[in-house]
């Protein structure tokens, strides 16, 4: 099982749509804007500027409304797109630059991708449908068989191997999608709006399935969606696109504490801030309470809330990665900061106390 270990690096990306694309780069550098490339060379802006690190073993959240640039930035990491301008580097490589031949072998062996449409084929069964990578890559049989039944297994779907696409519920052949890219066994997974088209509870229902699977695989996976509150349940890291440009780029948390913009505001206004904000940031540095409640510093306020009513006490005690005392925070800090933010000192969650 093939664990992420290297870091997918972006800089300096620009992708212009039209005939004469490289032309123009230096002048959407030099601050020409999507609207004036557009009226005045009849070229679009699909990318400005793009810098971005995606951690090893991670999920990178790239969200935005319908064309900011998310799906075309996504397209880019296995090249389904060419740049206009710029490096992306993974293992030493930059994949813009690789030889057909090498994109070939980077595109079998080291990324899988889960599609919005689920990109079926109507024909196979599930477990056709699974091994279909395999195959490509000139696996046994026997051994894609093996492999994909196990993954189907642990995507919910044992007893399901000869169905056909059309006898199965939309949520259930999203998870055969995920099989199918899981079944690869490749580092990097793209997921391109992969539940977007699901009902909402079954949406949620996937996104658990996600988080359990990547608890254990430790995959590089960049996620596409439009939906915050997708973003902050799935992303360890997230970035918002806007007009083809990086807005802001942090932690879930980091983002909803300090929005960088209006635009950003407006993203972040109607989120629960229970469910995204941790005990870290409102905690009281170095303070202790007499209370049997002892609460690690990622906890989020809404649990550090429940375990402090639970208990019947009015504190806990919080503590670092390293089990160690860092401070203490009071129930009616938690549910006032949960209801009206104010002016509370941050602690940055990249910290050690995280």
């Amino acid at each position: 099982m093939a664990e992420a270990t290297h870091d997918i690096e972006i800089r300096n990306l620009y992708k212009i749509f039209g005939p004469n694309a490289a032309k123009h780069v230096e002048s959407v550098r030099n601050g020409m804007t999507k609207e004036e490339l557009k009226a005045q060379h009849n070229h679009v802006l699909g990318l400005d500027d793009i810098n971005l690190t995606i951690p090893a073993g991670k999920i990178q959240v790239v969200m935005g409304l319908s064309g900011s640039g998310k799906s075309t930035l996504i397209r880019h990491i296995n090249r389904l797109i060419d740049p206009t301008a710029g490096e992306l580097l993974f293992d030493g490589q930059d994949i813009a630059k690789m030889s057909e031949t090498e994109l070939r072998e980077f595109r079998r062996q080291r990324t899988g991708m889960v599609f919005q449409k689920f990109a079926l084929f109507p024909h196979w069964t599930v477990l056709e449908n699974t091994t279909y990578g395999l195959h490509v890559r000139g696996v046994s049989r026997r051994e894609a068989e093996e492999r994909a039944r196990r993954w189907i297994t642990r995507v919910g779907l044992e007893g399901f191997e000869e169905s056909y696409p059309n006898q199965l519920s939309g949520g259930m052949q999203q998870r055969v999608g995920l099989a199918r890219a899981l079944t690869n066994d490749a580092e990097i997974l793209l997921m391109d709006e992969a539940f977007s088209a699901l009902d909402p509870l079954i949406r949620t229902d996937m996104q658990s399935v996600l988080l359990d699977l990547q608890s254990e695989l430790k995959k590089t996976i960049v996620f596409i969606t439009h939906d915050l509150d997708e973003a902050l349940r799935l992303g360890e890291r997230i970035a918002i696109l806007r007009d083809g440009k990086i807005i802001q780029q942090g932690t879930g948390e980091q983002i909803v504490l300090r929005p960088k913009d209006d635009y950003i505001a407006s993203f972040v206004r109607d989120v629960r801030r229970g469910h995204v904000i941790s005990v870290r940031t409102i905690m009281r540095k170095g303070a202790h309470a007499e209370t049997p409640v002892t609460l690690p510093a990622s906890t989020l306020l809404e649990e550090a809330a429940r375990a402090m009513t639970n208990a019947e006490v009015s504190r806990a005690n919080i503590t670092g990665r390293d089990g160690q005392h860092v401070g203490m925070v009071t129930l009616s800090k938690c549910v006032a900061e949960m209801i009206a933010p104010d002016d509370t000192e941050e602690v940055d969650p990249e910290s050690q106390v995280a």
